[in-house]
């Protein structure tokens, strides 16, 4: 069975940014996963293609979790914060993914 093919300019746009919190780094270290914010709309097999893509290492597994907006007061006025998607991924053992680029 091969994999999926997903279109390369989406996969370059389905991982935001990587989440970096105390969180993040404890699962990192546990678990050998790495915690992303990914579009609202993207689905299990498009991010570990595209981290697969993009990192050049190989993914074990994919989990995700929406987070919804918080109410939050803007000067007198009250807003809402963004709808957040995160994708925690888990890497193959033996595998390392740096985010935070730090030179060795």
């Amino acid at each position: 069975m091969s994999a999926p093919k997903f279109d390369e300019g989406r996969l370059m746009q389905v991982l935001v940014a990587p989440i970096v919190s105390e969180k993040a780094t404890m699962v990192a270290e546990k678990a050998n996963a790495v915690a992303f914010k990914v579009l609202q709309d993207a689905a299990k097999p498009e991010i570990k293609a595209a981290v697969e893509m993009l990192f050049k290492v190989q993914v074990q597994g994919v989990s995700v979790l929406n987070t919804k907006g918080r109410q939050k007061r803007f000067g007198k006025t009250m807003g809402r914060r963004d709808n957040v998607r995160k994708a925690y991924v888990t890497l193959k053992p033996g595998q390392v993914l740096d985010i935070t680029g730090g030179a060795a």
